[in-house]
């Protein structure tokens, strides 16, 4: 299988192997790789997985994408990245939470947020990578995070040969645990750094990096070469497409529905990488129906679904849901790829990066829109649903959860529409812990982590994951702030 760029409209666009795509992250006219055909899931293929692990289930779902990787070697990398040690709670369980509503639980991993699902794996897709295409130079590895990709990067990555990381995050934009987790990241091959602002202008910082040219040339005279782990890197976003099958194999197997019934899909996303792998398990053959937008404040794919009209010139909001405070969100770009071709995506790019807005074709709305669903709840609307779901339904869940299961909510008393549903739950509880506490009504006067995790536990009557306590003890290793016009410094001077 080949990959093009989303905004090569050349007549013959270049294609590169699946693991060229990933050493590279971004095209070279800036565009995001993506593969030039969607492979085929029939139903005997689904319950052929039904019987597999879910280990063996991402060998076989990554192996239709990475036809150039040994898939001898691939399983040998899944089966350790989704090992039992790795994912105490299991790689991604599904819980069912009444009314046909079931919690995809992607926070089961070392850093206790989805972004484990890919970020076990993609160290080693990369530094596979490395070797297939006889890379010597040590790939560095760059990543602007609204909170959870930061810490699973670092942890993914820590310490892997011939490759180098450095995280960026908003001064003032993750949770305390989310920031007590990134500082006292442990490994050699790891940096840290603050930014001045939001993370827009952190992931503007990154874009700006990869697109100089002469920074590039400066760092192969040092000996390294730019990379992503963020999910515009398609070795990120491949590894999510497996745990909305792998779901669907569980209800199957769970008889919570039988074989070829449709589900509905929910996610809260800001970056809409995760929803976008949903919608690429869709393409494939899954037998997924509707799939609902959930965003917080900062609700610019809702209004992108509902008007045609993407317009990142809006208010910025600081929400209890950090992950999801993104005006910028750039697998949408794959959307329109994908349904739209590369001439309307590149037009489209170009009109957002000049001008902060663009209008998508009437004509490509209507085919999003025959899948997708836009919603969004408010601070107030989700911390009712955070009190809700715990009072009604017996279940802790963070804000980013709650927001998927508000608008859902929302979404079905709009429609009627009660088909089976799986929300994707992206992160612990415990990593929002003072909000979660205040949203049941118990408010935290203290900042201590230690504080708000023991009064979570005694209001909820559950246990804190042992990743997170055990952040408690350790030692606060990077400081480091800088304006988002330094970072390239930031990087040079380590």
């Amino acid at each position: 299988m080949k990959y093009v760029s989303t905004r090569d409209t050349s007549a013959s666009p270049v294609e590169v192997f699946a693991a060229e795509a990933i050493k590279k992250g971004l095209a070279p006219d800036r565009g995001l790789y993506m593969p030039t055909s969607i492979p085929s899931l029939t139903e005997e293929n689904i319950s052929a997985l039904c019987a597999l692990h879910y280990e063996m289930r991402a060998c076989e779902i990554l192996s239709m994408f990475l036809t150039d990787y040994d898939k001898e070697k691939l399983l040998a990398d899944c089966t350790e990245a989704y090992s039992d040690s790795r994912f105490p709670g299991g790689a991604a369980p599904v819980v069912h939470i009444g009314d046909e509503i079931y919690s995809l639980e992607l926070w089961h991993g070392p850093t206790c947020a989805f972004k484990d699902m890919a970020l076990q794996i993609m160290p080693r897709l990369l530094s596979s990578a490395l070797k297939m295409t006889g890379e010597e130079k040590k790939a560095h590895i760059l990543v602007a995070t609204s909170g959870d990709t930061g810490k699973a990067a670092l942890e993914g990555y820590r310490d892997i040969d011939g490759i180098d990381i450095t995280v960026f995050f908003p001064v003032d934009g993750v949770s305390t645990m989310q920031k007590m987790q990134m500082t006292t990241q442990e490994g050699e091959n790891v940096n840290v750094c603050a930014v001045y602002g939001n993370f827009d202008d952190a992931q503007n910082g990154v874009k700006a990096i990869f697109a100089d040219n002469a920074l590039a040339e400066k760092a192969l005279e040092r000996g390294f070469f730019f990379s992503s782990a963020n999910s515009i890197n398609w070795g990120r976003l491949a590894p999510q497409i497996v745990y909305y099958i792998s779901a669907y194999c569980d209800l199957v197997n769970e008889k919570k529905i039988a074989m070829g019934d449709k589900i509905n899909v929910c996610v809260p996303t800001g970056n809409f990488g995760n929803i976008f792998a949903g919608y690429i398990a869709k393409t494939m053959g899954l037998p997924i129906d509707k799939m609902i937008c959930a965003s917080n404040a900062n609700c610019v794919l809702t209004e992108f679904i509902r008007t045609g009209t993407y317009d990142r010139r809006r208010t910025f909001y600081k929400t209890m849901s950090p992950s999801m405070d993104i005006l910028i969100s750039s697998n949408l770009e794959r959307l329109l790829y994908l349904l739209g071709g590369a001439e309307t995506t590149k037009d489209c790019m170009q009109k957002l990066s000049e001008d902060g807005v663009y209008t998508a074709p009437e004509a490509l709305m209507e085919k999003i829109r025959e899948t997708f669903y836009g919603y969004s709840c408010n601070e107030e609307e989700t911390a009712k649903v955070i009190a809700d779901t715990f009072k009604d339904r017996g279940y802790l869940a963070d804000p980013h959860t709650c927001v998927a299961i508000g608008s859902l909510l929302k979404y079905r008393n709009d429609t009627g529409d009660c088909t089976p549903c799986v929300v994707a739950s992206t992160a612990s509880p415990y990593k929002f812990s003072k909000d979660v506490c205040i949203s049941l009504g118990t408010p935290v006067d203290s900042d201590e982590p230690a504080v708000i995790l023991d009064t979570l536990e005694k209001v909820s009557a559950t246990v804190a994951p042992a990743p997170l306590t055990d952040t408690l003890t350790k030692a606060v290793r990077f400081t480091d702030v800088c304006d988002p016009a330094d970072m390239a410094d930031y990087i040079f001077s380590k």
